[in-house]
């Protein structure tokens, strides 16, 4: 048992970061330490974090949340990959699927077989061989009728596109059912320990002051304790990740929405387009250095596919994180710990895993230094890891049509994903580094998309003869075809089980 216990959680800030924190903390420890969350009607979020990934599943069955109950309180749609439009080159796309490809049906990972028979001409898509791809394709979605880990459904993922203003509304609530207060009002001041530096409460503008033992910031960007307060220092990622800016506006759904988030390439940066229930977010995250507001702005409107519902809001960011996400009693959850553009959606992610590590490392009054430690050397390895599967992005490209585009394709890459792109490059193997978050066909589905293709593959592939291979993988991609046609459309499944009221 701890000798000294936490006794009293203060969150700083709403928003999805916020609540999640709050809805987590008060259903694991509700009825054992006060819980206390402090926000501000005054003060805007920023709530642009609509797509997710799958490990989200892991955080609702936590809570307990029904799934078609949260689909319809948050406006939700699926989401099984993202598409990519123009990044490797014009007037190309390809699809980074949740799931994986094909089945590995010997000692060689299936892609390796794929790139024997891609490499002699004789295969050219490996998008074939994605259940959760040529659904998309498709438009057609469907949760796995079965678990069982010998079917296709094995092989297939999804997640959500959702508001995130509602999600927060939705946790707000359910959060409250567990016992966390919330309190109305802004941040006025900080008192410190004076012999710890530790924070022992915050003094509202009503002149309320709350106590508290452990503190999380979730304020945003402003990171108004861990940075605010404790001046933890900020490690810049912008010479690798040369976007700093993002213009966000809503619009209206004039098509049957996809079961997929679209990422188009333009000049200086890129376009989300990710479509709910109700209406369709939009965003556009470019560089100011190549290109001037009023352009991204214009080039944002011009490519949305409904009218918009808002004027467009701009974002200022610098990519990067803390270099301490935990400093003496405070956690940065969410924004506030960092920030890594949402080309892979996982802002949410990070959100959630940043909850999940504070749980297994969750200290007592004597905040020993050694746990603290461990938190943030496992926080910025992911952050790290993530990082380097974005830079990927931008650095696998021929585009020559702009100067950003000049830029990203001759910067210099961290040196562990350099080392993973030469690896891959020479003999098609796949290093899989500790604290990775995307796995083998994430980073298969970027690299083949993007044009690296490898000059050679892994020998053990030879155990099969050509004639072999073609008539396994003819079968596997009929085989995921005739799945697909059986399933219905997203528009129909939702429908029939979790349609908004």
């Amino acid at each position: 048992m701890s000798v000294n216990p936490i006794e009293r959680i203060v969150i700083l800030g709403g928003g999805t970061a916020g609540w999640m924190s709050a809805a987590m903390l008060g259903k694991l420890f509700g009825n054992k330490i006060a819980i206390t969350l402090v926000e501000s009607d005054e003060i805007g979020t920023v709530g642009v974090g609509e797509a997710t990934v799958p490990v989200l599943h892991m955080f609702n069955r936590l809570l307990g949340i029904d799934e078609n109950e949260f689909v319809r309180a948050t406006e939700a749609t699926f989401k099984l990959g993202i598409k990519f439009e123009n990044w490797g080159k014009l007037n190309h796309s390809y699809f980074h699927p949740f799931g994986q490809y094909g089945d590995n049906f010997d000692i060689a990972p299936f892609y390796q077989y794929w790139l024997r028979l891609h490499l002699a001409g004789m295969d050219s898509s490996l998008e074939q061989y994605s259940l959760c791809t040529v659904a998309a394709a498709n438009n057609r979605f469907s949760r796995p009728p079965t678990q069982d880990p010998r079917t296709i459904w094995s092989t297939y993922s999804y997640a959500f596109h959702f508001d995130a203003s509602l999600y927060a509304k939705f946790l707000r609530n359910f959060a409250g059912q567990r016992g966390v207060k919330r309190v109305e009002g802004k941040l006025n001041h900080v008192n410190l320990d004076e012999v710890s530096g530790f924070v022992k409460s915050l003094k509202l503008d009503s002149g309320i002051e709350i106590s508290g033992d452990l503190f999380i910031d979730c304020s945003g960007f402003n990171a108004l304790l861990i940075e605010g307060v404790l001046n933890t220092g900020y490690e810049d990622w912008s010479h690798w990740l040369p976007c700093n800016s993002a213009l966000a506006v809503p619009s209206e759904s004039s098509r049957t929405f996809v079961p997929y988030t679209r990422s188009l390439a333009h000049t200086a940066g890129w376009q989300w387009r990710i479509p709910l229930q109700h209406r369709t977010g939009n965003g556009h995250v470019f560089s100011s250095h190549f290109m001037d507001i009023d352009s991204a702005e214009q080039l944002l409107l011009e490519n949305l596919d409904g009218k918009p519902l808002a004027k467009p809001r701009l974002i200022k960011f610098v990519t990067g994180k803390r270099k301490k996400s935990w400093n003496k009693n405070v956690v940065a959850i969410g924004l506030s710990s960092g920030f890594l553009e949402p080309l892979e959606s996982t802002s949410i992610h990070l959100i959630q895993t940043g909850l999940a590590k504070l749980v297994n490392w969750f200290p007592d009054k004597g905040f020993e230094p050694q746990v603290i430690d461990q938190f943030n050397h496992l926080h910025s390895l992911e952050m790290e890891r993530i990082r380097d599967f974005i830079i990927l992005h931008y650095a696998a490209t021929d585009r020559i049509d702009s100067e950003f585009w000049n830029y990203c394709r001759n910067m210099t890459l961290p040196n562990e994903l350099q080392h993973k792109i030469d690896v891959f490059k020479s003999c098609g193997r796949l290093i899989e580094l500790p604290g990775d978050f995307f796995k083998e066909a994430s980073w298969l589905a970027v690299l083949i998309g993007q044009g690296v293709v490898p000059k050679s593959y892994d020998p053990v592939a030879e155990l099969y003869n050509v004639g072999q291979l073609k008539e396994l993988m003819s079968g596997m991609s009929a085989f995921i075809r005739n799945t697909v046609l059986a399933m219905p459309t997203q528009e129909q499944y939702i429908k029939n089980n979790c349609a908004a009221r």
